[in-house]
Order: structure tokens, then sequence, then C-alpha cells
């Protein structure tokens, strides 16, 4: 086999080459390519000095391709297509018609948030499928091989090599109880401390922001451990436990399950999160429609949440009445 050093191979020659194939003819592939007859020609002599073969040999006044041709033109037009690809502006996402399948990992923070947002996608792209996954410690190294199109995570995280990301919004606290909890009536930090807590286990990669509090503030007491967010609110209202969370994931439950805000008795740092993606596929079209779509949907629910909760934060109580005994929950 004939090594070529590609250092030293003029890849124009291969665009020539593609339309003599097209049209068998140098006259017509010259007008083509906007060339002369001697250029397309002068071309060809090259080619064929570099692959070591006729290529393109006049047979009754046409021409005809040798056997070598035929499987160079196999090879080549594929990567001359995949480069032309790469090369070219991006199209426009026609959401309208689109049947794309979008994979997204988003914490499940609200009930409200990927309703919100599955509403909005299909609205403009109905024929589209999004599978929301699950977020674990592999999740921002699917987002850069680009297995996971779209993700939301805790700024806090660092982003590894081949990902990029962006502002989303940023989560406050607040603790949450039922609305006949004996704390509320002589609420601080002694009784966050004293009475026993829900936590949600979201992993191990950051601490949560509410063990890492200012010196002197109370460690909570934990009761129980749950793996989703959508579990802490019928905990709550069936025990003594508090819960102290961000408030966007308990605005649905405040009535449904009989539920107080609070006050946080001690500052907590806010928790800004951002959307991530892999940067290879910064600027294709979908995936910058989806982000749009993500974005303004966790605003939106974001924005409500915290307005509906913060405007019912119940004021620390000004008398202390008698505690009532800690109830706990019922088996089953």
């Amino acid at each position: 086999m004939n090594n070529i050093d590609l250092r030293r191979f003029d890849l124009n020659l291969l665009v020539v080459f593609e339309v003599l194939m097209a049209e068998q003819s140098v006259t017509r592939a010259a007008a083509r390519l906007s060339r002369t007859q001697s250029a397309v020609s002068h071309a060809l002599m090259r080619l064929r000095a570099q692959v070591d073969d006729p290529l393109l040999v006049k047979v009754g006044g046409r021409m005809r391709p040798s056997p070598r041709a035929a499987t160079l033109l196999e090879e080549v037009r594929p990567i001359l297509a995949g480069i032309r690809r790469a090369l070219a502006s991006p199209e426009p996402f026609a959401a309208a018609t689109s049947t794309r399948a979008f994979r997204v990992a988003i914490p499940d923070v609200s009930l409200s948030l990927f309703a919100e947002f599955a509403a909005r996608v299909a609205r403009e792209a109905p024929g589209t499928s999004l599978e929301w996954v699950s977020r674990d410690a592999g999740t921002l190294l699917a987002v850069a091989e680009g297995r996971i199109d779209l993700a939301m995570m805790p700024t806090a995280l660092g982003l590894p090599e081949g990902v990029e990301g962006e502002a989303a919004g940023v989560l406050r606290w607040a603790t949450f109880a039922r609305r006949d909890h004996p704390a509320l009536s002589a609420w601080g930090r002694r009784a966050w401390a004293r009475w026993p807590h829900v936590v949600v286990r979201v992993g191990d990669a950051m601490p949560s922001p509410v063990d890492a509090v200012a010196p002197g503030a109370p460690a909570r007491r934990v009761a129980t451990w749950v793996p989703h967010f959508s579990a802490v609110a019928p905990l709550l209202a069936k025990s003594d436990c508090l819960a102290t969370l961000p408030l966007i994931v308990m605005a649905d439950a405040l009535d449904r399950y009989a539920l107080v805000a609070l006050p946080t008795p001690f500052p907590i740092a806010p928790m800004p999160h951002r959307l991530v993606w892999g940067r290879r596929l910064s600027g294709e079209p979908g995936l910058v429609w989806l982000r749009e779509h993500l974005r303004a949907a966790f605003g939106e629910v974001l924005a409500a949440s915290e307005a509906m909760v913060a405007g019912r934060l119940r004021p620390p109580a000004l008398r202390t009445a008698p505690e009532r005994p800690i109830r706990r929950m019922k088996a089953g």
C-alpha cells in the first residue's frame, strides 16, 4: 500500500475528483467548479500522480472511471460530506416538525418545574419527547459525553472539562412544619434544635448549606432520611418533624398538607444553581432552544414559589405556650 503524506497532499484535489466522477467530463466539471478546463485537467493530473492510478480514462469520447476511482469515490464522498456538515452554519431548529428525543437531568425540587418545562416544550414542539433522568455522581460526565442534553446543578459543584453552563437562579431557605406543631409557640434556635428533622439525601458531592452555617448554630437531630423532596411534606403532616429546605420545594405542598413556613433561626446561605451542557454542542440549535425553555420555566416557577412562600412566612411567636408532647409517626 502506498502511504500518502497528508501534509503534502492538496485535499482540494478530492473536491475536483468528486465533481469529475459525477460529470465524467473535464468541460462540464470545469463549468460546475467555476474553473478553467486547463485547471481541472492539471488537478486531475496531480491526483493521478498522488494515487498512482489513471482514475479517469477517455474511452469513445467519454471519461470512464478506473476500478480504483470507483473505490476511491466510495471512501472520499462521505468524508467530504462530513467536512461540509462540520463547516456549514447550523440549520435552524424546526420545533413544530421536530421528532427529537431530549434527555434532561434536573432536581425534583418542585413538582411544578418539570410539568411547566414539559408544557412549554409540547406547545412549540409537539412531536418531540422529553426523558427526565435522575441526577447522580455520573451526571456531569454524561453531559460532557452528550448522553444527557441538559442538566441543572448546584453552582458549588465544579464543572469538568467539556462542560459549560450559565446561572439559572438562587434557592433560598425556610423551615417547614405542620400548622399545629408545638414548636410554633416559641420558635427559635432552641425549638429548631429540639425537634427532629427530615433530611433529603441528595448525594455526598457537596455539604448541605444547612450543615455549613455560622459557628454557634445548633446541630439538627435527624429522625428520617428520604431519597426525594416529594417525600417530605407527607412526613411533616403526620409527625412532629421539621424540614429546612429551599422555598421552592414546599410551595406546592403548604395548603395540601396543612404546613407552615418558618424563618430559619440563623442565616443559611442561598444555593445558586446553573444550567449545564456539553461544550461541543454549545451552539447546536435544538439544544439552544431547549435551554431557553428550561431557563424560562425555572425562572417562572422559582419566582412564583418564593413569592408565595415568602409572603406566608410565619413570624416567631411573641409568647411562649406550654409545649405539647411529641407526636410520634404512626406505623404503617
